[in-house]
């Protein structure tokens, strides 16, 4: 066994040993999940895109099989939503119907952006503005629910769970053959205009009621594995280029939190993994469980390696539910202020 990979795997004894037994209510009484393809839970299943994944071997640790999860399990906003306990996963707003809604709806879509282009060469997607649009909609269902006086109350309580950005990289600046925004600007403009465009639905969501936000931040872009094969030089282990992008959107991803926390004094934002040094880590294990097609999809059908927690990724793009399980634990309860800041969601829930 070489050295990576006992590291791979010192990494996942350190985190699975942290269990979170949730008995009575849920911690908040609704999730309102944001995002892309870490979060789709099925939204996509039913769009002319490439960017879905409704099909074994996806799912093939999930509960009933395939559902649209990117990943052979659950996602890390599953997990998060267990530890939280929530008796059922957060379902996706294709899928939402009658009261549940009031528990919170997930509208997360594969390849999806910020930006409403991102992503679009594979298909239509839910972007960052039409997710917010969908939750509009859901807040006039739960007012007729709940009633006027109620509503407020209720969704000042809710998570707002936001993890989207990375399609605005790997699904647009990176790809200048469809996209162009790499000659338009540059990664530090970039950034600028991205965190600048996400901060208008971010308050458009406070205006809708939302207090608790709790942010994503990009994990380190260059190291998946399929920007290492496309965009890899000189045997590289990562594509430097797109973890200095992902870094400048993170440092301003949090500088936006440090101002809405002082414009906002009824809200509280916090950004999960944004504040890390993780992009300057290079000794992980790139491999990837399943057979992928030129896209960096499982190939339908294809049998996955066996052992799949041993493998930090599933596809060439997405993680395992071993990284999603860490990644939900980390952000619920950080080991170091550099992983959550400036609290984690164990202590935002609490406010």
């Amino acid at each position: 066994m070489d050295c990576e990979t006992k590291l791979w795997l010192v990494v996942i004894f350190l985190f699975s040993s942290a269990i979170y037994c949730v008995v009575g209510e849920p911690q908040v009484p609704c999730l309102f999940i944001f995002g892309d393809s870490l979060s789709d839970s099925g939204n996509n299943n039913n769009l002319n895109t490439d960017a879905k994944v409704n099909y074994r071997p996806y799912g093939i640790d999930f509960p009933g099989g395939p559902t649209g999860r990117f990943t052979n399990g659950r996602t890390s906003a599953d997990i998060l939503t267990q530890i939280l306990g929530f008796p059922n996963f957060i379902p996706p707003y294709a899928n939402t119907e009658g009261a549940d809604i009031v528990l919170g709806v997930n509208y997360a879509s594969g390849a999806a952006g910020i930006r409403n282009e991102t992503g679009t060469h594979l298909g239509p997607d839910i972007s960052m503005g039409l997710q917010v649009q969908h939750h509009t909609d859901i807040v006039s269902q739960i007012t007729k629910i709940l009633g006027s006086e109620k509503v407020q109350e209720h969704l000042n309580k809710c998570l707002y769970y936001v993890n989207i950005g990375s399609n605005d990289y790997l699904n647009n600046y990176f790809l200048p053959q469809f996209y162009p925004s790499n000659g338009k600007y540059t990664a530090d403009q970039y950034a600028a205009a991205l965190v600048k465009e996400h901060s208008t639905y971010l308050k458009a969501l406070h205006g809708l009621g939302a207090r608790k936000f709790s942010l994503f931040g990009l994990g380190p872009l260059g190291c998946i594995p399929h920007e290492i094969s496309t965009h890899g030089k000189n045997n590289s282990l990562c594509v430097k280029e797109e973890n200095n992008a992902a870094k400048l959107f993170n440092e301003k991803l949090k500088a936006l939190v440090d101002r809405f926390n002082k414009e906002l004094p009824d809200s509280k934002f916090i950004i999960v993994g944004g504040a890390t040094k993780s992009h300057d880590v290079k000794l992980i294990d790139i491999a990837i469980c399943c057979k992928v097609g030129s896209n960096g999809q499982c190939i339908p059908d294809e049998k996955p390696c066996r052992v799949r927690d041993l493998h930090p990724f599933f596809d060439a793009f997405h993680p395992t539910e071993v990284v999603n399980k860490l990644t939900a634990e980390t952000a619920y309860h950080a080991l170091s202020p550099s992983l959550a800041y400036p609290m984690d969601i164990s202590h935002l829930v609490k406010l």
